[in-house]
């Protein structure tokens, strides 16, 4: 707990001396991130004692204010969730030394954020009263808006920093309403207290569920409301998406695993409400990330789905404790908790080399890219280890919680009788179609950005990344590979937190094998096979002379750009194909039939159906009945003193009355 609070001082240190250093930008560059970089180190030994079966530390500091108390408390599930903070926080400290020099005039301001990002984070899953986790989740959602609107000049920028900063305290008005109701149940806001919740009604815990799932809900990206995250990663720096796409995120998945600890056993209703909403964000999001020409905005669609497919494992985990179908529920708990830390890893090694990409040749636009591979090699390379991760394909680590998803589906789907069984192999289905997708969409964004021929001059003129923006990198890509070829190695910390989570884990999987053997050699056997492949390509080249040749060019005179696919084109049989029609992209391609037709214009554009077809219609219209209010602003002193006098009588007549 000292090497903790120790960090958090550090991280607190670089948060105000950054800023203060503003007119010396590289000294202020080095301080803020190598606050961030040691702060988040203490962390992450922190967090690995916590994981090692340490006893849990606990932390309570008097203060003099009523109902709040400074109380820490780091248990397993604490330092489960601290883990990634503190692993993906080091490695963007150090990628965001390098991305960041020479961006903007202030980035002592920047590494503020970063280091005040870091500590509100770690304080929200440390954190073991109401008030203190809603300050630190408040002081979270505030630094993360600021980095996201770094670059203010960009319209686009301001308005992903007004949706983000708009959904996200939303959702931190249920989180005050439960924590508020949850106080006054247990007559504290200390979560030692919360325990009476679960002496509550069926209607209370119902509406204190609701509360949750929105409230926690709204920051993970999870549909419908998502609709912040598509537009606040490609406007974040690359470093501060990763952060915030492969870690803040699990920040509101652990207060939903944390709060509904709390609450009476759930419901079949509840875990099948979170497994239906995760199974369709998991479709919604791969379908969008497919029709995306920017690249970290379909990175970021790609983060919805990967939510979709944590919130599908954690309803079938609520829903098959509630059916006593406990083999299932204990998979499937472990299944969610692998893929937290894995989607952490991939998930961020695909936004630093998206950034990494962008810093190399300039542009987040796939239709621009091209040829990069052969310009910027250890990124290129480093990416395709991050697709092929998150694509769930051996020998990396994205494949390792699936598994675990798929064979607790598989196992209902065994296990029960008559048309019951009908439901998880339907689910395992439709999971199935998503896996697929990931597939094509990744391919696509690998293809399309690293192979053929330089689409821009900016492409064609791209460089490398420097060696510490590299280096992080080949560090998630590492931990990516050593996730796949030594999975007991996640495995053991993850069902122990498990058991923590559900203590019925340990009996259910009594006699199971929770690991097949074939999955650890099978990622051994194809990294030897592509080592043997690529060793005897390279001798078969040295014997060998090569003769170089123009291909077939399909009437092209020169191979050109025009040759290969575009991004729309690459995806368009899949749109048309897999998509309901309200999904497919929005096409203009300027045909006229006319005898004198003007200039014909092609466009192409993937909409957002619920941000522009519900949220902001909706927002419209209540920002239009909000601006009739206007007239109770008079102006006049003595209408604003009947205004007071009203209310208080009002209050008077309302506690008489109680």
């Amino acid at each position: 707990m000292q090497l903790l609070i120790g960090s958090w001082l550090l991280l607190l240190a670089g948060s105000l001396l950054a800023p203060a250093l503003n007119r010396w930008p590289r000294l202020a560059s080095m301080v803020g991130s190598g606050a961030a970089a040691l702060g988040s180190l203490g962390m992450l030994i922190a967090a690995i004692y916590g994981l090692m079966g340490g006893q849990p530390l606990s932390l309570d500091l008097p203060l003099t204010m009523p109902g709040v108390s400074f109380v820490l408390h780091l248990d397993g599930l604490a330092a489960f969730f601290l883990l990634p903070i503190a692993l993906i926080g080091l490695a963007g400290a150090v990628y965001g030394s390098e991305y960041m020099a020479g961006h903007g005039r202030w980035p002592g301001l920047h590494w503020s954020f970063y280091n005040l990002l870091l500590l509100s984070m770690a304080l929200v899953v440390t954190a073991a009263n109401g008030i203190l986790f809603l300050f630190a989740w408040e002081c979270m959602s505030l630094s993360s808006f600021f980095l996201v609107i770094g670059d203010h000049q960009d319209p686009a920028v301001g308005r992903a920093g007004l949706i983000y900063l708009l959904a996200t305290h939303l959702g931190a008005a249920l989180l005050f309403v439960f924590f508020l109701v949850a106080g006054a149940k247990a007559g504290s806001f200390d979560f030692a207290t919360f325990t009476v919740l679960r002496q509550v009604s069926a209607p209370l815990a119902s509406i204190l569920f609701i509360l949750i799932l929105i409230g926690f809900g709204s920051k993970a990206g999870l549909f419908p409301f998502h609709v912040w995250l598509p537009e606040a990663h490609p406007a974040a720096p690359s470093h501060v998406s990763a952060l915030m796409s492969g870690v803040m995120v699990k920040t509101a998945i652990y207060g939903i695993i944390r709060m509904v600890s709390f609450l009476p056993p759930a419901p079949a209703w509840w875990g099948g409400l979170i497994l239906a909403l995760g199974l369709i964000g998991a479709l919604f999001g791969i379908a969008l990330a497919s029709s995306q020409k920017d690249m970290k905005r379909s990175l970021a669609y790609s983060t919805v789905e990967n939510v979709g497919l944590i919130f599908l494992a954690l309803g079938f985990w609520l829903f098959s404790r509630s059916t006593n179908q406990p083999l299932a529920a204990s998979l499937a708990l472990i299944g969610a908790l692998l893929h937290v830390w894995n989607h952490a890893l991939f998930k961020s090694l695909l936004f630093m080399g998206a950034g990494s990409l962008l810093h190399g040749s300039g542009t987040r636009n796939l239709n621009q890219m091209g040829g990069l591979l052969r310009r910027m090699p250890r990124t290129g390379l480093l990416l395709i280890v991050g697709a092929v991760a998150v694509a769930a394909l051996p020998p990396f680590n994205g494949l390792v919680g699936e598994w675990f998803i798929y064979r607790g589906l598989m196992q209902t789907g065994v296990t029960l009788q008559g048309l019951a069984a009908f439901f998880p192999l339907i689910v395992l289905g439709l999971l199935a179609l998503v896996g697929g997708m990931v597939l094509m969409v990744f391919t696509r964004l690998v293809g399309i950005a690293l192979l053929g021929e330089p689409r821009d001059t900016q492409a064609a003129n791209a460089h490398e990344s420097g060696p510490r923006m590299v280096g992080a990198m080949a560090v998630l890509a590492s931990l990516c590979l050593l996730g796949g070829l030594l999975p007991a190695g996640l495995i053991l910390p993850v069902s122990r937190v498990a058991a923590l989570i559900d203590p019925g884990l340990p009996q259910a999987l009594a006699g199971v094998d929770l690991l097949p053997t074939w999955l650890g050699w099978l990622g051994w056997g194809l990294l030897l096979m592509l080592t043997l492949v690529i060793a005897l390509s390279r001798w078969l080249q040295g014997r060998n002379r090569t003769v170089s040749a123009s291909t077939w060019g399909c009437g092209f005179a020169f191979p050109t750009a025009r040759m290969s696919y575009s991004a729309e084109g690459f995806s368009e049989l899949a749109a048309t194909s897999f998509l309901s029609e309200a999904l497919q992209p929005v096409v203009a391609d300027g045909r006229s039939l006319s005898l004198f037709p003007e200039v014909a214009r092609f466009s192409h554009q993937a909409p957002d159906l619920v941000l522009d077809g519900f949220f902001q219609p909706f927002f419209r219209k209540v920002a239009g009945g909000c601006s009739r209010l206007r007239r109770l602003q008079s102006g006049l002193v003595h209408i604003y003193m009947f205004y007071i006098f009203s209310t208080t009588l009002l209050l008077l007549v309302w506690v008489a009355m109680r």
